[in-house]
């Protein structure tokens, strides 16, 4: 899988100080450039003007998922990313699991379903920009800035090209030392030879690199691939441990430079954190953006 033919679209630069930022360009500022935004934290990209409420889905422009529809589109077939209501089971992080209960209105005829418990992290979710919050959203000031509501509201949902790297398989099969259960890291410079392998390189193409602007990023890590392999008592004895440790991305320099310099439209993944949990660094990725 390449993503070269993209290299010789429309390569309009956005300019650093000209704000709010262009979706439609094709190349953008590295993480080292951004731009002070009065009033934002440091390193904040707040760039896509004052009342924007889905940040990079912006870079999901009706031409780029036009394009990826008519260009990565080989088969048609349908494949679900989300995982079943109820796994894992038990959730991590001690959420409450999910309980689903049939009610018999008229026997034999008509029955509701109750949802008793329905954690909306317990599962595949998305986080949303409220995930780590700034000042406006929180305390006496609170609002609907940044919502989830806003993606499908304002943007119609998520949908475009999307690069999986299959890490769980790349370490498997060269035989490296890796543990999704263990708290493994998986630096910027794995994720390299593991797009490497695939053939792919997962650099920008702003930088030489196979990665087009607004690509969603998903990773498999191999949590899922473990989980389904175990007995449900072992399930149980690993997720209600509060000392566990799941792999996931790196807390590194050259990771948010990576994250960030591709201008990714939203990244995801099997991990319950898709960051390693817990971090080796005093921060997380997700505190960035």
């Amino acid at each position: 899988m390449s993503f070269s033919q993209y290299q010789d679209q429309d390569s309009a630069v956005q300019s650093v100080d000209r704000i709010p930022w262009d979706p439609n360009c094709s190349i953008f500022p590295s993480r080292k450039d951004l731009p002070h935004i009065p009033g934002a934290p440091k390193d904040a990209a707040w760039v896509w003007g004052e009342n924007d409420q889905i940040g990079r889905l912006n870079l999901l422009t009706p031409t780029r998922v036009k394009d990826a529809a008519s260009s990565e589109i080989k088969t048609g077939q349908m494949i679900r990313l989300d995982l079943p209501l109820g796994v894992p089971n038990p959730p991590a992080f001690g959420r409450a699991g999910f309980v689903h209960k049939i009610k018999p209105l008229q026997e034999n005829l008509i029955y509701d379903d109750l949802y008793e418990s329905l954690n909306t992290q317990s599962g595949t979710q998305w986080d949303g920009f409220r995930h780590t919050t700034a000042t406006d959203i929180t305390g006496s000031t609170t609002n609907l800035n940044n919502s989830i509501h806003h993606w499908s509201a304002t943007h119609g949902g998520i949908a475009g090209r999307c690069l999986l790297l299959d890490f769980y398989t790349y370490a498997q099969t060269h035989g490296l030392p890796y543990d999704p259960y263990q708290g493994s890291a998986i630096s910027f410079t794995d994720l390299q030879a593991c797009g490497h392998s695939q053939g792919i390189n997962i650099l920008p193409v702003s930088q030489g690199g196979d990665i087009p602007v607004g690509t969603i990023l998903m990773i498999r890590s191999g949590f899922v691939a473990r989980y389904n392999q175990m007995s449900p008592e072992n399930r149980a004895d690993i997720l209600r441990n509060e000392k566990t440790e799941y792999a996931g991305l790196k807390q590194e320099a050259a990771m948010l430079d990576w994250l960030h310099d591709c201008y990714f439209a939203a990244v995801g993944g099997d991990a319950p954190a898709f960051e390693r949990w817990p971090p080796q660094e005093e921060y997380f990725l997700h505190e960035w953006g």
